[in-house]
């Protein structure tokens, strides 16, 4: 199929994106001491030179001690950090790209023994005992609202150093998610209980941001039904619980909801083809991103453990079908963008024989 649709400007507000194709944030852990340096800058210059209209950062953590879960990720707090990503938002800029940071706190998935102080524990929704050892603090509420805090001032730094927008971490599992998961939140207070009230925490969050950065910046939500704990989780079974699930997120302040799926094309409910993001966009009327194995023939579960699998490139029509049926706005490139910077001009110019498959080796540089 033609790949037009693909290379289409998208305008929302004073969002306005060369083309559809959006770097998915992928964790690289190259940025020692929480800063990007000039590698990790000159990995996002080469992107947003080659054609990929918006940046979605790596996923950069928020000032709460325990927000971190592994080593050499880039922190989104602090002169050095915020130095280091002002240079990569002007080496983007100047390539005529857009980016945003996606703003994360991991929840209980962090350990105790990670950096920056290994005597934190995770931080989650429930308490969590082993051995009679805290290895989960369960929130108080006080802890709730600090990391609310957090979040305000990151999105209030990625608009001072000329970010186009954030985007907000809630999907896979992480301290977002986990309020959203009846597996991992346990509470009996208004942040607990049924779907509602797990998603008060997200709520408050959402509001807080958009209260620090004004009405007209951008704010993405991404979010997913599958969790790192459990890849068959699901927060919703129908069409009628995701959009009561999404309405309040949407009113809330969120302008574009990332949708995050293993695999783009699969239907997300019996009796449509519609995959998450379709829904997303049917049910609220808001803008959508899609992600999933875009561009590749292998997802990325096979890869999430020493391999010597290789995946090749795939067709691209069953997306751009979607796309042109205006099925979703947005469409995130993940690993066929990591091992290949020219992904996106290459399928503009139609030389798809150029393309470079991605083993697990390519997770091993920036390139």
């Amino acid at each position: 199929m033609p790949v037009n649709a693909l290379f289409k400007p998208f305008h929302l507000g004073h969002l306005q994106l060369p083309s559809r194709v959006v770097m998915a944030p992928m964790t690289r852990s190259f940025s020692p001491g929480g800063v990007p340096n000039s590698k990790v800058i000159e990995y996002y210059r080469r992107r947003a030179a080659a054609g990929v209209g918006l940046i979605i950062t790596e996923g950069t953590t928020v000032n709460h001690k325990a927000s971190n879960g592994y080593p050499n990720v880039p922190q989104f707090f602090g002169e050095a950090p915020l130095a280091g990503w002002k240079k990569v938002v002007d080496a983007v800029h100047a390539e005529g790209g857009k980016i945003v940071p996606q703003l994360w706190h991991v929840g209980s998935v962090r350990r105790v023994g990670t950096e920056p102080d290994a005597s934190v524990p995770g931080y989650g929704p429930t308490e969590k005992l082993k051995d009679g050892q805290v290895v989960v603090h369960g929130m108080s509420k006080q802890d709730i609202q600090d990391v609310i805090g957090a979040f305000a001032q990151a999105a209030r730094d990625a608009k001072a150093i000329g970010m186009d927008g954030v985007e907000i971490h809630g999907a896979h599992g992480y301290l977002v998610d986990q309020f959203f998961w009846e597996g991992t939140n346990q509470r009996t207070d208004e942040y607990g209980g049924d779907l509602a009230g797990r998603s008060r925490f997200a709520i408050e969050l959402i509001q807080a941001v958009r209260a620090a950065v004004g009405p007209d910046f951008p704010i993405i939500f991404r979010f997913s039904q599958w969790k790192q704990q459990d890849y068959s989780a699901r927060l919703v079974q129908t069409p009628e619980a995701l959009g009561e699930f999404l309405k309040p997120l949407s009113d809330a302040g969120v302008d574009i909801f990332h949708c995050s799926t293993r695999r783009f094309w699969e239907p997300e409910f019996d009796g449509s083809d519609l995959n998450l993001a379709g829904w997303t966009r049917k049910l609220t009327g808001k803008p959508t991103i899609t992600v999933g194995s875009v561009g590749l023939d292998g997802e990325f579960l096979q890869f999430m453990v020493n391999t010597d699998k290789i995946a090749q490139p795939a067709s691209l029509d069953n997306l751009l079908q979607r796309l042109n049926n205006d099925e979703f706005d947005l469409v995130a490139v993940g690993r066929a963008l990591l091992v290949d910077p020219d992904w996106a001009v290459k399928v503009r110019d139609g030389r798809e024989q150029d393309i470079l498959p991605f083993s697990r080796d390519a997770l091993m540089t920036l390139v």
